[in-house]
């Protein structure tokens, strides 16, 4: 599958890595791909350059937002999610049109410390925003209850524990559940409309609060019926 990863930090370096492994087409989407791949130190988080990530993975194609997007059969949203909307609007509404986007990102707000709490709650969801933005595209949410490389291996668990999607199209949450069960997810339970991203978002300050007390972000939620 042709698929475009928008974000180059580490989650999106995480996904982009696993798809290409499992033979996906992957191009990583950013503002400017000649001066992402020109920078030569480490970002704020001690990330290293995306350059020297890029070397290592020779097979997968870095281009603008919009480029990347417009050849694509699935959209990953792996940025920040106080920036996704910037994102996918540069991305082109015409280049989202009947798309599956795949909502990673979390409606983290960092402007008071840390642990940082969320800009929409209760009420509404990140996803939701997206999909009303881009009302032609497949909007689904999953994986933004688990760090990066559980996202992509959640074998390295003893137990994998269980995936959530969200969204209002039957078909894309399908396709979206079979790759997720190809990075190894064995439960993945659909919780409906995308309405209920609210409830998969709401659980981060839980998830950060876990991650202070078992001293790692090495874990995952897991349904026992």
């Amino acid at each position: 599958m042709k698929t475009a990863v928008l974000g180059t930090g580490m989650v999106g370096r995480t996904i982009a890595a696993r798809l290409a492994e499992l033979g996906h087409s992957v191009t990583v989407g950013t503002r400017d791909a000649e001066a992402t791949l020109a920078r030569v130190d480490a970002d704020a988080m001690g990330t290293p350059p995306f350059a020297t990530w890029a070397a290592e993975n020779p097979g997968i194609n870095v281009a603008s937002f919009a480029d990347a997007a417009l050849g694509a059969e699935l959209i990953v949203n792996a940025t920040n999610g106080g920036a996704s909307l910037e994102v996918l609007g540069a991305a082109g509404e015409e280049n989202l049109e009947g798309k599956i986007i795949l909502d990673i990102a979390n409606p983290l707000d960092f402007s008071n410390g840390m642990p940082p709490t969320l800009f929409v709650k209760d009420t509404d969801s990140l996803g939701e925003q997206i999909q009303r933005a881009f009302p032609g595209a497949r909007v689904v949410k999953s994986l933004n209850t688990m760090n990066a490389d559980l996202m992509a291996r959640p074998g390295q668990l003893s137990d994998p524990g269980t995936v959530f999607v969200s969204g209002n199209d039957a078909e894309a949450k399908t396709i979206v559940s079979g790759l997720l069960k190809d990075f190894g997810h064995q439960e993945v339970i659909d919780l409906g409309d995308i309405t209920t991203a609210r409830g998969t978002e709401m659980l981060l300050p839980v998830w950060l609060r876990l991650w202070g007390a078992l001293g790692t972000p090495a874990f995952n939620f897991k349904i026992v019926r």
